[in-house]
C-alpha cells in the first residue's frame, strides 16, 4: 500500500498465486460518498483466481481476477466493533474458507474517520465497501451484518441501485430506539449523554455522533420489504440480551415468505456469540443463493 503524493492512501493490486505463492490481503482507507475514510481489508482467502492468457497482461490488475464462481462476502460488524476485533476476525476467516472477504470499520470505529450515526449514514460505508470488493473482480456479492451492521445491510439492500446477490443479518434490531431489554438502556446512555459519548471514545474506540437522527431513517422492518427477490436470511439467538425473538420475527414477516429465519438456540448476540459451525453454515447458504 502506498500514499499519492495528495497523500491519499492508494490502492494496491492483487498479484497473481503465479507471482506472490498466495496472495496477500490489502489493507487500505476507502473513502464514502460523503467523504468519510473507511480502514479496510481485503483478504482472497482459498477463492481460486483466473489468470489472464496473455504474458503482455501479466502486470495489469486484469491479471488476476477471483473466479467468478466465487464470492466474496462483504462483513459488517456491530456497534463498538471494528476491523481488528478478535470476533470479527475469526468470522472473516472461517467465511474466507468459501470466497473472499472485505472487512471494513464503520465511520466512527477504530481508525476509520467520522463519527457513528448509529445506522443511519453507515448505508454509505458498506456501499462503498460493497462498490470496492466489485472493482476486485468480484461478480457475486454477499452482505453479511451483525447487530448495527445487520440493520445496516437490510437498508442497504433496499436502497435502489445498491443491488447485491444475498444478504445475511445476524441479531438485527426491527425497530429503532428499542429500550426493552437492559443492554439497550444501556446502549441508549451510551448515544445520547455527553459522559455516555465520553465512554464510547475512550472506552470503546467508537466516536458517536451527538445529534439526533434528522430525518428518522428507514427502520430495518421497513426496509425489508423492498430486498425481495434478493435472496435473505435472518439469524438470531434465542438467548440474545439485546433484541428479543419478536424481532427477527418481525423482520421474517415483513419479508412476506421471501427471507428465511433461524433461529439458534443457545445464542447470544451478534459476532461475538456466532459459533464457526453457524458461520459455515451460513456461508454454504450464501454460496447456494448468491446466483
Amino acid at each position: 500500500m502506498s500514499r499519492s503524493p495528495a497523500g491519499r492512501v492508494a490502492r494496491s493490486t492483487v498479484r497473481p498465486h503465479s507471482e506472490t505463492g498466495g496472495c496477500a490481503p490489502l489493507r487500505t482507507f476507502l473513502t464514502t460518498a460523503d467523504g468519510i475514510p473507511l480502514d479496510s481489508v481485503y483478504e482472497p482467502g482459498e477463492a481460486v483466481y483466473e489468470t489472464a492468457d496473455s504474458a503482455d497482461s501479466a502486470d495489469s490488475a486484469d491479471a488476476a481476477r477471483p473466479a467468478a464462481s466465487r464470492p466474496v462476502f462483504v462483513v459488517a460488524h456491530g456497534f463498538t466493533g471494528d476491523v481488528d476485533r478478535p470476533h470479527l476476525r475469526r468470522a472473516a476467516a472461517v467465511l474466507a474458507r468459501r470466497g473472499a472477504v472485505v472487512t471494513f470499520s464503520f465511520r466512527g470505529h477504530g481508525r476509520s474517520g467520522g463519527r457513528s450515526t448509529i445506522g443511519d449514514r453507515e448505508v454509505l460505508d458498506l456501499a462503498a465497501a460493497v462498490a470496492w470488493a466489485r472493482s476486485l473482480g468480484h461478480t457475486r456479492v454477499v452482505t453479511v451484518g451483525f447487530s448495527m451492521g445487520g440493520s445496516v445491510v437490510l437498508r442497504h439492500a433496499a436502497l435502489p441501485g445498491e443491488a447485491v446477490d444475498a444478504v445475511v443479518s445476524v441479531s438485527a434490531p426491527a425497530r429503532w430506539y428499542y429500550r426493552g431489554t437492559a443492554p439497550m438502556r444501556r446502549l441508549h446512555w451510551l448515544v445520547t449523554r455527553p459522559a455516555g459519548r465520553l465512554v464510547g471514545r475512550y472506552g470503546f474506540r467508537t466516536r458517536i455522533h451527538h445529534r439526533e437522527w434528522n430525518p428518522v431513517p428507514p427502520s430495518p422492518v421497513e426496509s425489508v420489504p423492498g430486498i425481495a427477490p434478493t435472496p435473505l436470511l435472518i439469524v438470531h439467538g434465542d438467548r440474545d440480551a439485546y433484541f428479543p425473538l419478536d424481532h427477527p420475527r418481525m423482520l421474517a414477516e415483513a419479508s412476506d415468505g421471501h427471507g428465511e429465519l433461524w433461529l439458534e438456540h443457545g445464542m447470544g448476540h451478534a459476532e461475538n456469540a456466532a459459533d464457526d459451525g453457524l458461520l459455515a453454515r451460513i456461508a454454504d447458504w450464501a454460496v447456494a443463493r448468491a446466483g
